[in-house]
């Protein structure tokens, strides 16, 4: 998955896959077009994409979708990336400019604290 990107649009697909695995393509195509109002090429043609890519295995009959990566697996790669192409890789230029912008709720803090507690030990 680390050298795997994916788009906006294999993005939301994968979010209707990980919530409904195992899922048919056909089930997809309809949950496609009442969510995002695509139609079922549109979405046989992405999930085509996501297949070849590796990342969502096809088992026939019914063409049935299940996810061969985690949905925190492409968010903890998604953030590196974004970290990498917008901070020069720095998570602590990254923290402050979240921080600059966002106002945390005492919970938030106190979460965030721990969180970093933890990974010091």
């Amino acid at each position: 998955m680390e050298n795997t990107k994916l788009f906006d649009s294999e993005l939301k697909l994968m979010e209707m896959i990980w919530c409904n695995a195992p899922v048919s393509a056909k089930t997809l195509a309809s949950m496609a077009e009442a969510q995002i109002s695509w139609n079922k090429n549109t979405t046989y043609t992405i999930l085509k994409k996501l297949v070849e890519k590796g990342v969502v295995k096809r088992q026939d009959p019914h063409f049935i979708c299940t996810p061969l990566i985690q949905k925190e697996q492409v968010q903890k790669a998604e953030t590196r990336s974004l970290i990498d192409k917008l901070f020069n890789g720095s998570r602590k230029a990254f923290f402050t400019a979240f921080l600059e912008q966002e106002k945390l709720t005492d919970d938030e803090i106190h979460m965030l604290k721990s969180m970093i507690d933890k990974s010091e030990g």
